[in-house]
């Protein structure tokens, strides 16, 4: 028999904290605990659920029949049910059985402060514990000056189920295979970060991650907890930084989820046009309540204090942001002020920027956000939302759909490749070829690049060079690094086999060589949210398809020449315009042999003419690399 005993680790001013919506570590009180009380070894178990008229604690303790371990509601209209069972131990599973006030439903639930789940298709969860004696100190000391936005910061976006598969036993790699494989291969491409789909647990493979039902747990397919540290603190100890992405926007309707928790819209809005998302089908949070906005920004602080994450990705920002996201006329309600804007949404990503940034030195949050909604990235202190960084998706739609047309039409296209630098620094913007771009018919990167093997992969090395070179932060999802071919596929392994041959290995010692670019010239990186750190030399050889510009650190020495030639079109002479006299040389080149293109390069240093041209009193002819992207150095 396991008797419940009375016991709290809730003080009165927890309970305030909680209902004002201020708790960010509730993960400290609510959820299942090991510990000792009176000697007694067991686990206190606390469940939010202010609805129910009784809780029970089920599992293998007491073989899932309720009745026996029912937990106390606390007095204080928190709607918490907490107790003591003594004898319950690592590795018990376990759910709360729910009976409601409401309509006399009766729901059995995963523990949403669980730290760890059972293994999908299963669904309970598992009493553990947070243990771990970390070996990362140096980096989470440097990890302030390393994570800045004056840094360079490159991301390589990984699903972790399909990044590579044991194919003998038909499986994904464990958090410790990874913690070899995986960290060793990032840090060979030399990307700064590394970003992972989201790892907390989910029920259902096709979702990618992205429909979470254990917030708090890593996910159990590939190992523990402890497990899942091990690989962040490898990645560390390679000085390589770790981002989650982050669902704080929705959530499945999984009966063991969160969606009517106690018999009621506990965690979802109640109303129907705030409350269910009709591309997903899933539910949406209810921003409007306190302790939901508790709920979600302990999430957020639980990855960063507890997993040591260095940042988050927050997923599906615009449709938080818009009460008309998706929905057609008569479908959404105004705001207080008859727009369009959610505002309580938008206050809770405020908050949530603000106890993150507030709390933790040298992190970043990052907002996937598609629209033009002002300020993302800008202080919440100057009426922003107060995240480091946002994706640029006109930047990504642009360059995709210039790079998929025929090199002989690209010369009526020039304003869509040069068009992103018209509002580059409005935001602190991340370029993202992301899992999105290659999937759903859209084709692979390389499925996309037009003319013949050879063209294909000038194109798709020219692309990438522009990027590295473009202002920004980079992300490159898996599989881009050596030109994958065929479509990200979710439950197979990325196409490895390629790297057998030429193009594709060129390929991928092209992006390790940009990373080292990016990371060597601080022309690149100091300047890379700062108008101050691009200028155009000619953007408007359109019948060549040429770009030149210049990209600027704090120091003028490192300034860079950027020459983009988006032909096939080789040219022995060429006149670019210089910002001051001297030598230039060429450090650079896409289209350099061991990528697999022609070697069409400028060998020497070239001297500077007194020739004005491009608008300058300097010029200089170069050898013009057909489809490729040159850098040059003073």
């Amino acid at each position: 028999m396991h008797q419940v005993q009375t016991y709290s680790l809730f003080s009165d001013f927890d309970i305030h904290l909680f209902k004002a919506g201020k708790h960010f570590k509730l993960y400290e009180k609510l959820g299942a605990h090991l510990m000792t009380v009176n000697g007694v070894e067991g686990t206190y178990f606390a469940v939010w659920a202010p609805s129910a008229k009784e809780v029970n604690v089920i599992g293998d303790f007491n073989y899932w029949v309720d009745g026996e371990c029912k937990l106390n509601v606390r007095w204080d209209s928190s709607g918490i049910w907490e107790g003591f069972i003594p004898h319950v131990t690592k590795g018990v599973r376990y759910k709360y059985k729910i009976y409601s006030h409401h309509n006399g439903v009766v729901t059995e639930k995963a523990d949403p402060f669980a730290f760890f789940c059972e293994r999908p298709p299963n669904t309970a969860s598992v009493i553990w514990d947070l243990d771990h004696t970390w070996d990362d100190v140096d980096w989470m000391q440097k990890r302030k000056d390393i994570n800045r936005l004056d840094r360079p910061f490159s991301v390589y976006e990984v699903h972790l189920s399909s990044w590579k598969k044991v194919v003998e036993e038909n499986r994904s790699l464990t958090y410790k295979e990874m913690a070899q494989d995986l960290v060793q291969y990032v840090k060979e491409l030399g990307f700064t970060h590394v970003e992972f789909m989201p790892i907390m647990e989910y029920p259902f493979d096709p979702s990618w991650g992205y429909q979470i039902t254990g917030y708090f747990a890593p996910t159990s397919r590939f190992g523990c907890p402890q497990d899942f540290m091990m690989l962040v603190q490898e990645f560390h100890k390679e000085g390589i930084g770790v981002i989650l992405d982050w669902v704080p926007s929705h959530f499945p309707d999984d009966a063991h989820g969160l969606a009517n928790f106690d018999g009621t819209n506990l965690y979802e809005h109640p109303d129907y046009k705030k409350g269910y998302h009709p591309d997903w089908k899933s539910c949406i949070f209810n921003y409007e309540r306190n302790e939901v906005r508790s709920f979600l920004i302990s999430n957020a602080m639980f990855w960063l204090q507890h997993y040591h994450v260095d940042g988050l990705r927050v997923d599906a920002v615009a449709s938080m942001l818009y009460l008309d996201y998706s929905r057609e006329h008569g479908q959404w309600d105004p705001n207080k002020y008859g727009g369009n804007k959610y505002l309580e949404a938008a206050s809770f990503l405020k908050e949530m920027n603000e106890a993150v940034y507030g709390s933790f030195e040298g992190v970043q949050t990052i907002a996937e956000e598609s629209t033009a909604f002002s300020g993302v990235s800008k202080p919440t202190y100057l009426g922003g939302l107060g995240f480091g960084m946002k994706w640029m998706m006109g930047w990504m739609h642009d360059t995709l759909l210039y790079f998929k047309k025929e090199c002989v039409y690209r010369k009526y296209h020039q304003n869509d490749i040069t068009f992103s630098l018209t509002y580059v620094f409005s935001e602190n913007f991340m370029l993202p070829l992301s899992h999105d771009e290659v999937v759903h018919g859209k084709k692979s990167i390389f499925g996309r690049m037009p003319g013949d093997e050879w063209q294909r992969f000038a194109n798709i090395r020219a692309m990438y060079s522009y990027m590295f070179t473009h202002p920004g932060a980079k992300l490159l999802f898996m599989g881009g690094e050596f030109a994958q071919s065929s479509e990200w596929n979710f439950s197979k392994s990325l196409d490895w086999h390629l790297l057998k041959y030429d193009f594709h290995k060129g390929v991928k010692s092209l992006i390790s060589d940009l990373n080292k670019l990016y990371k060597s010239k601080p022309a690149l990186y100091e300047k890379q949210f700062s108008p101050e750190g691009f200028e155009w030399i000619n953007l408007s050889d359109g019948n060549n398809s040429v770009l030149t510009y210049i990209r600027k650190g704090h120091d003028e020495k490192n300034d860079l020449i950027i020459v983009c030639n988006f032909t096939l079109m080789k040219r022995d002479v060429y006149r670019i315009g210089l910002p001051k006299r001297g030598k230039i040389r060429e450090i650079f080149s896409s289209d350099y042999k061991k990528y697999g293109g022609s070697g069409v390069r400028n060998v020497k240093a070239i001297e500077s003419d007194a020739i004005a041209w491009d608008g300058r009193e300097h010029s200089c002819e170069i050898v013009l690399a057909p489809l490729s992207v040159m850098v040059f150095t003073y």
